[in-house]
């Protein structure tokens, strides 16, 4: 009988470890994922920042122009 209980207590243990395994393996799956997604979404914010830095100073630069222009006619 000891030597059942020991089994079943290996087994026990066997699942256990296997079911810890899969669980890392299933955390560090989703890690990896949300830090592609963060990376992108980063990349985005970066990208959209720059075009909007880009646009800001067309702006400023028209606006500079449009003033010098309006200064010289008066």
């Amino acid at each position: 009988m000891a030597s059942n209980a020991n089994s079943s207590q290996s087994q026990a243990n066997t699942s256990g470890d296997d079911a810890r395994a899969e669980l890392t393996a299933q955390l560090e799956e989703l890690l990896n994922s949300l830090s592609n997604k963060f990376a992108g979404v980063s990349s985005e914010i970066f990208a959209k920042m720059d075009e909007m830095s880009r646009r800001l100073d067309n702006l400023e630069a028209q606006l500079n122009a449009n003033r010098d222009k309006n200064s010289a006619g008066n």
